[in-house]
């Protein structure tokens, strides 16, 4: 696995395509799905230029609030700018797998396209686990990049261009196993919704069109897939795009669990 950078630069990415129609749609399914009440706590475990903090902070009111967590200080510094003016609103900067904060002080928790880049899944599961009081809910939401389908008149190109990509994550694949390993660390109610990502548009609004620069620029930093090969490869999608014959489709999951109200039914393992 050879990690993203998540720097100053991929924060500037991020912080446009965040603003992209389907990421504003996803926003809108994962807030959907957590069901955000007013007067509510809750953590954004790996939180980003802090997109999910800001908007949840709308939905709990002033009597409410959100811890936002995250391991990057330059994405952490775009989201305490997003949220200056809010009271109620906290950051620190740490690892999933150490979130800093008390046990059962949470009544929900969201944790979005941060498990995949994650070695130890259950470990950071059972932490999240710890944070929530009986009956709070859970959002994980990751991608399964095996269902990515990319159009591409060069295959063997377009797959290892797709391969050298999966290197940055340590589970290509991880809705998979999540249902089994929400269910190891205790959770309740485990549910999965998948949704489809699809576009025949070479355009940054859509996640395909705005994922092909944040992929370049990881595969380029890598340096396995030559700088001639991948400029090919970007030039063919342009001019797919421009033709009206672009191609990207995948599929994102969106699981929620519950902690039993009943603490003493069922315990997390303890985090190593």
């Amino acid at each position: 696995m050879s990690k993203l950078v998540f720097d100053e630069s991929l924060a500037e990415q991020l912080e446009v395509l965040y603003r992209t129609r389907d990421l504003l749609r996803r926003r809108a399914l994962i807030r959907e799905a957590l069901g955000a009440q007013p007067g509510e706590r809750i953590l954004d475990a790996g939180c980003g230029p802090g997109f999910y903090v800001a908007e949840l902070l709308d939905e709990v009111g002033p009597g409410g609030s959100v811890v936002g967590v995250d391991a990057s200080g330059a994405m952490l510094a775009v989201a305490a700018h997003r949220c200056e003016k809010h009271p109620n609103v906290a950051f620190h900067e740490a690892d999933v797998l150490a979130l800093p904060v008390e046990s059962a002080d949470f009544d929900r928790a969201i944790c979005v396209q941060v498990l995949e880049y994650v070695q130890d899944v259950p470990r950071a599961l059972a932490g999240l686990y710890r944070t929530l009081r009986p009956g709070g809910r859970l959002l994980v939401w990751d991608v399964d990049w095996a269902t990515v389908s990319w159009h591409s008149s060069d295959l063997d190109r377009m797959a290892r261009v797709l391969r050298d990509w999966d290197a940055h994550l340590a589970h290509a694949s991880l809705p998979r196993a999540l249902t089994a390993q929400l269910r190891g660390v205790g959770f309740d109610d485990v549910r999965m919704q998948g949704h489809t990502f699809a576009t025949n548009e070479f355009s940054p609004d859509t996640y395909g069109g705005g994922l092909v620069p944040v992929l370049e620029r990881y595969v380029a930093g890598r340096g396995v897939i030559g700088e001639e090969e991948l400029g090919a490869w970007v030039a063919e999608q342009r001019e797919l795009g421009e033709r009206g014959e672009f191609y990207f489709t995948c599929v994102q999951f969106g699981f929620t669990a519950t902690k039993p109200a009943d603490r003493g039914r069922r315990r997390a393992p303890a985090a190593p």
